[in-house]
């Protein structure tokens, strides 16, 4: 199954959105890296240390940009329409998951055979070549959620 395609059946899992972004707003972590690094069940440190420098450097151009742009449209602003500030909000939401699917259409062209690390093993992995390890606990929720 194609990463994207996985990611969305993940999503849809009780508790994979929460600890997901959990885990990207509470600890930094780039979410599409971590959801790619179990796809891919990552465990060779030269791949993860590639995927790790494309996520830093497409969370630096495009995903922190974009997720700041559709945060600060959240709350109302005096002398703009909330339909039309929410509307905008949307659009921009859409291009933020363009952008992460871009991200993760590129880390799947990384990987070849998968790598037979388990959830929690590839998510720790993922997160250490992130360069600010999340929590093993908040990892473990994740991993948990997406067995």
């Amino acid at each position: 199954m194609a990463l994207w395609d996985w990611t969305l059946k993940a999503y849809g899992q009780t508790g994979v959105p929460q600890a997901c972004l959990a885990l990207q707003d509470d600890y930094g972590q780039n979410v599409p890296l971590l959801l790619w690094a179990v796809w891919a069940e990552a465990a060779d440190p030269a791949v993860l240390a590639r995927a790790a420098d494309i996520a830093r450097r497409w969370e630096a151009l495009t995903l922190s940009p974009i997720r700041q742009v559709r945060r600060s449209l959240k709350p109302a602003l005096d002398g703009v329409h909330d339909d039309k500030r929410q509307a905008l909000r949307e659009d921009v939401r859409a291009i933020e998951l363009r952008a992460e699917r871009v991200l993760m259409e590129t880390l799947e062209d990384l990987t070849g055979e998968h790598g037979g690390a388990h959830a929690l093993a590839a998510l720790e992995a993922a997160s250490g070549a992130w360069g600010k390890p999340a929590p093993a606990e908040a990892l473990a929720v994740l991993a948990a959620a997406l067995s």
